[in-house]
């Protein structure tokens, strides 16, 4: 199996929404055939939620495109836009391999707050969420809702069987937990190249 696919193995039962549910971390995604839910907290990453209107068949990525990657002008997709492609093709082709159906796939995306410090010049948010809607454009896909950049981070509550999405801004975090979370992340990406191609179906 691919190192840089990683399926979240976080399941537990949520007892305030009373289902099952799994919490996806920074550079996990997610997807689900199950009516349960599927969690996850943002900073300046972005999730996108996709799903089959149709059969309910849906899944959440969370992913940061990798800082400095894009100094290369040699190569006509940098290597941060590479991850970002990566991180959206593993759940699509996941999603399309379980029984879903291409035209009737729709996403809704979250993230990319202006959270961490200390990142470079253009705010690492901002180009996660301006990568996110131009990746989902481009292939075509319809965005029926998104909450994007902004300064909280939020938590994230998708229902893939019906399609509900529940976001809540967290505007008294005390602590630094997220922060270090996805500077950790941050540090993860520029060390891992993105390997193999994913087909497309």
């Amino acid at each position: 199996m691919d190192s840089n696919k990683h399926f979240a193995t976080n399941v537990y039962y949520d007892r305030t929404f009373d289902t099952d549910a799994a919490k996806i971390l920074p550079g996990e995604y997610y997807f689900t055939n199950k009516d349960m839910l599927i969690v996850t907290v943002l900073g300046s990453c972005v999730s996108a939620c996709i799903r089959d209107r149709v059969t309910g068949l849906g899944g959440m990525n969370h992913f940061m495109l990798p800082d400095g990657g894009d100094s290369n002008s040699n190569s006509p997709v940098s290597a941060s836009m590479r991850y970002g492609t990566y991180a959206m093709e593993v759940l699509i082709n996941d999603l399309l391999k379980a029984g879903a159906r291409r035209e009737n796939l729709e996403a809704k995306v979250f993230g990319g707050g202006a959270v961490l410090r200390g990142f470079s010049a253009m705010n690492v948010g901002e180009r996660n969420a301006a990568f996110v809607l131009s990746f989902l454009k481009t292939e075509k896909m319809r965005v029926v809702a998104e909450d994007l950049n902004d300064i909280w981070p939020r938590k994230v509550y998708f229902f893939p069987r019906t399609g509900k999405v529940l976001v809540k801004k967290l505007t008294q975090t005390h602590n630094d937990t997220l922060v270090q979370r996805e500077q950790a992340y941050a540090s993860r990406l520029k060390v891992t190249p993105v390997s193999g191609d994913i087909d497309l179906f």
